[in-house]
């Protein structure tokens, strides 16, 4: 009897999640002016999620919940890095039948995923990295063991400004490549680390390109398809990737010359900021974009922070590589779980300088601590450089979609309004 409730649970999830793609597909292309080259990343998602979420088969795969795994490690011991974070909503309805009612929506999704998935994932996944940068997420591991998923915890420092905290983490980054090839069962050699560094090297060289191109005024691409390329890298075979991302930024290239834009000439430039937007919740951007502005920046760890410098050594030795991974990933990192974590103010302010943003969204999924009460520091610095922000705390449900429409429009008319007075 159980076993004929969970596979109509299942089928139910794979219906309402195959609609709630396919919905977000259909929003994402009905903006005009949307280059060619996005069709890729169109056909990508859609293939993905039409397959029920289908996990590669190609190489051992490395499941990973955060930016903070270092990819060029899975890479080096032959592994396929995955980040298994979940967007969808159909998934957080399941997570919320076990999960406290005040859980962050992405870890309730995320849980909810891996229990439809408990029956063919544990045997699939070699190992599924959770690094402890979130409580809820770190919490969660113990949820994941129980359903048989081989879990291995990756531990995060919490502060990044001491000697001390560095030296932690090069020590778990350290172990972690000893723990990678166990899993494994290949050896991290110099040449296939290196090999991984540039490989890395060249998606971050790409990605930069495209934030270069988003200083262009008027912008040439709306925020949401950028998000839709950055949610892929996670996700597609990397040298697919760079390559459909070359092709894209070759489109812009040519709109650059030719003077062709998105949105209105005067649009609102916007930078998105806190809670990261994970396919398919594009809910937010998506609303933004549709309200007239376009966001032509971003500070979240599902985007805009693969632009991290490059990884740093002197020696081409492991000795010397590990380490300068660790520092890769540790130096620039911008996550609420640091204290103290000025950086972030830092950047969002060099982000709006650079972009000519003349306004922030602060997206906080409910129950996500750390972003809520980070929110008044990035306000009122913001406040102080003459930058006015929406705070939106929301979730995966549609059922705000009103309110938030509401609240996004009228913040895109006081910018207007603004912009009038000032003239």
């Amino acid at each position: 009897m159980e076993n004929e409730r969970f596979i109509r649970m299942q089928e139910t999830t794979g219906i309402h999640l195959a609609m709630e793609v396919e919905e977000t597909l259909q929003q994402l292309q009905d903006f005009p002016d949307t280059p060619e080259a996005m069709d890729y990343f169109f056909d990508f998602f859609q293939k993905l999620f039409g397959k029920n979420h289908r996990l590669p088969d190609k190489k051992k795969i490395i499941g990973t919940l955060c930016l903070q795994v270092p990819d060029e490690l899975i890479l080096a011991a032959g592994a396929t890095p995955y980040r298994m974070c979940s967007g969808a909503y159909a998934y957080d309805q399941i997570g919320a039948e076990f999960m406290p009612a005040k859980s962050c929506p992405l870890v309730k999704a995320t849980t909810g995923m891996f229990h439809v998935k408990k029956e063919r994932w544990p045997q699939q996944l070699d190992a599924l990295v959770i690094p402890t940068t979130c409580d809820q997420k770190k919490k969660s591991c113990e949820i994941l063991k129980e359903m048989g998923y081989p879990v291995f915890p990756l531990e995060m420092p919490a502060t990044k400004e001491s000697e001390a905290a560095r030296s932690y983490w090069q020590e778990s980054v350290k172990q972690f490549t000893l723990d990678l090839q166990k899993i494994t069962g290949n050896k991290v050699t110099r040449k296939k680390l290196r090999e991984a560094i540039d490989l890395k090297g060249k998606g971050g060289r790409l990605f930069r390109k495209l934030h270069e191109l988003r200083r262009s005024t008027p912008p040439l691409i709306f925020g949401k398809d950028i998000l839709l390329v950055t949610n892929a890298y996670y996700l597609d075979d990397i040298n697919q990737w760079c390559a459909a991302t070359e092709r894209l930024l070759m489109e812009l290239e040519k709109r650059k010359a030719a003077a062709v834009h998105v949105g209105q000439r005067q649009a609102p430039r916007l930078l998105l900021t806190g809670s990261p937007p994970i396919f398919p919740n594009l809910k937010v951007p998506i609303l933004v974009e549709q309200a007239g502005g376009v966001i032509v920046a971003d500070e979240v760890c599902s985007s805009n922070r693969l632009l991290y410098d490059a990884v740093a050594f002197d020696e081409e030795n492991l000795n010397d590589m590990v380490p300068a991974i660790a520092d890769r990933y540790l130096k620039p990192c911008t996550c609420p779980c640091l204290t103290p974590n000025t950086d972030r103010q830092r950047r969002v302010l060099a982000l709006a300088d650079s972009h000519k943003v003349e306004g922030v969204i602060y997206q906080a999924f409910s129950g996500c601590m750390p972003y809520e009460m980070e929110q008044k520091q990035i306000s009122t610095a913001l406040g102080e450089a003459g930058i006015p922000m929406l705070y939106l705390e929301t979730d995966y449900s549609p059922e705000d979609m009103g309110q938030l429409t509401t609240r996004v429009e009228a913040f895109i008319e006081s910018i207007i309004a603004r912009r009038r007075k000032a003239a």
